[in-house]
Parts: structure tokens; C-alpha cells; sequence
């Protein structure tokens, strides 16, 4: 089967993340409110994970959050940027998520916090995450989906036209919830679920929110990009078309942040699996409470 086309730099996300480092005055508020949340799902389930990798490596987050779960024994953390590992807090195993350095069947957990969305080969991706996994193993993982950003979107693709009269590759295209539903059972998890939380953030003006999204590395990395510097007339139109397409009362502007969040299982014999069809001993209306009512042909 022939790869997927490559959409994504992968050598510059490395670059971007090893730069956003020294951003220290701003939190990765995404990742945190991941981390947070595989935090609590972990919580729910009564097992101890002893072998686990955390992707995600920027100060320790996501390490800490799994830890803090209570349900997890020796975790390595890992990135694709060099930077984000050099803490004391982050030490790990450098490599592109695309790659995955670990034999087959060796780890009960792997959690990827905001990071899969930047992959050339998402479906090649989970079933490399899958296949490193033990039986029964689990997967934890958020990624950008949906209409994330779709105001910067609207607003750049509006100026650019106006401009120019015609349109760049600005912001990524993202995946939606059944799209990745359907990514989980091909690659091979069992009890897969797939679901999505938004987030809305508030900024003065397009350049905070720019600001933003290169401290947390979420900058243009599309190989079709733009090669040359976008003019500060664009910025400042698109600016303009930000602020009267979508500002709220208080004249601070929108942004939306579309968090797809994935669960899957390795297969393993003890798991729960799915009736085969015409093999239930009672009829749904007997469960009902009903009377079944038989079309006439």
C-alpha cells in the first residue's frame, strides 16, 4: 500500500519545539489541559500500568500528571525536539513520533498528548503505537481536530484573497472525530473510543494569539507553506477582519481549540467482546417492556 502524501515538515516541528522552549513566560495551556485529562481517566480505571512512555516531554506535564494518576510505575518521556528534553524533569528518549523506537509488545501504556496531529501517516502512526503496546495494553492520545483555529482560518484565507486574489496554505487541515474513529479500528485497537472537547480562548488581538501558538509550537509546519515573509499588510488586514468577524462585546477575540481525544486496548483474551449478529437469548421488546409489532410484506 503506498504512503500517504506528506503534508507536514517534520524536521522543522522539531525546530518549532526547540525554540518554543525558551518561551518560559507562557504555559502550554493545550498541554496541560490534555495531560489533566488523561490524569482522570486514569484515575477510573483499577489497574497499575508499570511500563509506559509519555510523548510530549515539555516540563514534564505530562509525566507528572500520568504519575499523579497514581495508576502508572516507570514512565520515559519522549520528543521529537532535543530542547525539550534537556530539563531534569524531562530526560528521555529523542525520536519523531512517526518512528517509534520500541519493539513490539513491550509497553502497558503509551500516552501522546497534542502531538499526532502533525503526522504525514496518522493510520501508520497508531498501528506502530499499537503494535508497542503489551495484550491489553493501553493508549491514551489527544490531537487538534475538527474546525480548530477556524477563525484565524476565515480571517487569513478573507485578507490574503483581497490582497493577492488568492489563497496560501496558512493553517493545517485537522481530522474529525469519525475520521480518527475510523484511523482506531483500522489500526487495530480494541474497544476504541473517540471523542472531543472544545476550548475557547480569548486574545486582544491576532498577534497575541500568534504569540500563542508559537510558544506552544503550533505555527505553520505544511510543507506547501508559504517559502517567503508574509507581508505586515496581511497580518494587519487579516487583524481587521479577525476583530469585525468575531470579537466578543468586550472587543477580545475568539479562538477555538477542537481536542479529539483517543482510548483503544491492545487485544487481549480477557477483554469483553461483541455479541455475534442473532446470537442474543432475549428479544429487545422482552427487555423493553414493549410488544414487538412484525411488518407485513
Amino acid at each position: 500500500m503506498p504512503l500517504p502524501p506528506k503534508l507536514f515538515d517534520r524536521g522543522l516541528l522539531s525546530l518549532r519545539r526547540n525554540r518554543a522552549v525558551v518561551q518560559k513566560s507562557r504555559d502550554d495551556f493545550l498541554l496541560a489541559h490534555a495531560s489533566a485529562e488523561f490524569g482522570d481517566r486514569l484515575g477510573a480505571i483499577n489497574r497499575v500500568f508499570e511500563h509506559c512512555l509519555a510523548y510530549n516531554a515539555r516540563n514534564g506535564v505530562l509525566k507528572q500528571a500520568l504519575q499523579a494518576s497514581g495508576k502508572t510505575g516507570h514512565i520515559i518521556a519522549a520528543d521529537c525536539s532535543a530542547a525539550m528534553l534537556a530539563g531534569p524533569r524531562t530526560q528521555g528518549l529523542l525520536y519523531d513520533e512517526e518512528a517509534l523506537p520500541v519493539a513490539g509488545g513491550r509497553l502497558d501504556l503509551i500516552a501522546s498528548a497534542m502531538s499526532l496531529h502533525w503526522a504525514n501517516d496518522l493510520p501508520g502512526a497508531l498501528l506502530q503505537i499499537r503494535q508497542a503496546l503489551k495484550p491489553d495494553g493501553l493508549f491514551l492520545g489527544a490531537m487538534l481536530g475538527g474546525d480548530t483555529l477556524h477563525e484565524l482560518r476565515q480571517s487569513l484565507l478573507r485578507a490574503e484573497s483581497e490582497l493577492t486574489g488568492g489563497a496560501s496554505a496558512r493553517v493545517a487541515p485537522m481530522a474529525d472525530v469519525r475520521e480518527v474513529g475510523g484511523l482506531m479500528q483500522r489500526a487495530g485497537f480494541t474497544l476504541p473510543v473517540v471523542d472531543a472537547d472544545r476550548l475557547e480562548a480569548r486574545y486582544d488581538s491576532l498577534f497575541h494569539l500568534i504569540g500563542d501558538l508559537r510558544a506552544m509550537a503550533l505555527t505553520n509546519i505544511m510543507l506547501d507553506r508559504p517559502k517567503t515573509a508574509t507581508s505586515r499588510a496581511l497580518f494587519a488586514r487579516a487583524a481587521e477582519i479577525y476583530h469585525e468577524d468575531f470579537a466578543h462585546a468586550d472587543g477580545r477575540i475568539p479562538a477555538t481549540f477542537h481536542v479529539i481525544y483517543l482510548t483503544g486496548w491492545a487485544e487481549h483474551e480477557s477483554q469483553q467482546k461483541p455479541l455475534r449478529p442473532g446470537s442474543a437469548k432475549q428479544r429487545l421488546a422482552d427487555a423493553l417492556g414493549t410488544v414487538e409489532h412484525k411488518l407485513k410484506e
